[in-house]
């Protein structure tokens, strides 16, 4: 017997069809004798309606009110489920975050997780219910309801098999597994059976949406057994993400290509260049909540230095005005600007470590395209690129088959 988490997505929980779906699949897992927590998203595209509502009433909505207010998808998808199971025979029991004392901190619309109390899951457990959590909230200090971030429900998944030291983390969406890049850009993606945690980090940090990379954190801090399955087939072993590489020589160089539209760049021209410049740029967008990706410097002849970096494309306005208001003349910017035509694509491996001219084989593929690269960014196991956005499909492909990503 098992103790396993299963996180179910919004296109896994779209419709009551479906969730009798996911019911008759966790019937078939307790059959066989396994603990079950179910943590699910909200309904496929309910989030976005609820967004979209508190917009029509206020076009900056307040965050804690936003977070009360989107809280409640997973409210429903929660007792729907809980229903298809009892339908099924099986005792059944829903809680929202809240419920849980699933406690984070207080950073509305993007908490992070601080603890987990796991007593009441336990008990349900240990006394055949199957516990229906839901994904994408929890509670602050002072009980105000918070939600994780876009993709949180993943986290809530990963953090309470930690919490409950579950043997294996499914998280079931709408593919079948990690594939080598997107396959509705490149039909001749391949599904990897498995993957590192290293390599799954950094491909959800360079914009693969499987998985959320807060939850790849938790998993790999954790060490959480993750598995990405597909919640439309009763087969197949999905992909799983493992703690370490195989030391093989079929161990491919690259494991797959991520990219990501959902970028924008700043540039600041004509700063000074003396110590302490980069945190007075940057210092009031981290104020501000606001995450900054790639960085680059260039210092010019005259003294000056030019600062750019990314942020998502959502918050370049607001990054925009913070630095024009509180930075530009505080620091004698000569100019800011803005570009959120943009796109970044990375390859990842960690064959990279003990293979010598990929990112010159990377740089050189893109170049025979008329590629123009803006900015770069490297780790061990990683190169990305930031290029204009009408040219990522064609990188993304030219990328893939370079690197011999497809399927044999």
């Amino acid at each position: 017997m098992a103790l396993i988490v299963q996180k179910y997505g919004g296109t896994s929980v779209a419709n009551p069809e479906r969730i009798r779906n996911l019911a008759r699949r966790v019937a078939r897992y307790k059959a066989m004798g396994h603990q079950i927590v179910v943590v699910v998203s909200a309904m496929s595209g309910e989030t976005n309606r609820l967004l979209n509502l508190a917009k029509e009433i206020m076009p900056e909505p307040d965050p804690r009110e936003l977070d009360m207010m989107l809280s409640t998808g997973e409210q429903v998808t929660i007792g729907l489920t809980a229903l298809a199971l009892m339908e099924l025979g099986l005792k059944a029991k829903s809680y929202t975050g809240s419920q849980v004392k699933i406690l984070t901190d207080d950073a509305f619309t993007k908490a992070r997780i601080l603890s987990i109390d796991d007593h009441n899951i336990k008990q349900d457990l240990d006394d055949g219910y199957v516990v229906v959590v839901a994904g994408f909230q929890g509670v602050d200090a002072n009980g105000n309801i918070t939600t994780l971030g876009r993709g949180g429900s993943d986290t809530t998944g990963v953090a309470l098999a930690a919490a409950l030291k579950a043997d294996e983390c499914q998280i079931y969406t709408d593919v079948d597994g990690v594939y080598t890049t997107d396959p509705r850009l490149v039909p001749e993606a391949r599904r990897l059976s498995k993957i590192t945690f290293e390599e799954m980090l950094e491909l959800a940090s360079q914009g693969s949406k499987v998985l959320q990379i807060r939850s790849v954190e938790f998993a790999g801090k954790y060490k959480v057994k993750l598995r990405v399955l597909s919640s439309f087939e009763d087969e197949g072993d999905g992909t799983l993400i493992t703690f370490e590489e195989e030391n093989n020589m079929e161990q491919p160089v690259i494991s797959g290509i991520a990219f990501n539209r959902d970028e924008a760049k700043i540039t600041v021209l004509g700063v000074p260049d003396k110590p302490g410049i980069a945190y007075q740029i940057l210092g009031p967008i981290a104020e501000a909540n606001i995450d900054v990706d790639m960085i680059i410097q260039n210092t010019g002849a005259d003294g000056t230095t030019d600062f750019t970096f990314t942020v998502h494309k959502n918050e370049m306005n607001k990054a925009l005005s913070i630095l024009r208001d509180k930075v530009q003349g505080h620091i004698g910017a000569r100019e800011i600007s803005g570009d959120d035509k943009i796109a970044k694509v990375s390859i990842v491996g960690v064959g990279m470590r003990s293979h010598v001219g990929i990112a010159s084989k990377m740089f050189r593929i893109l170049a025979e395209e008329g590629i123009n690269i803006q900015m770069i960014s490297t780790s061990e196991i990683k190169i990305a690129v930031v290029i204009d956005e009408k040219y990522l499909e064609l990188a993304v492909r030219v990328l893939h088959k370079a690197f011999e990503l497809e399927e044999a």
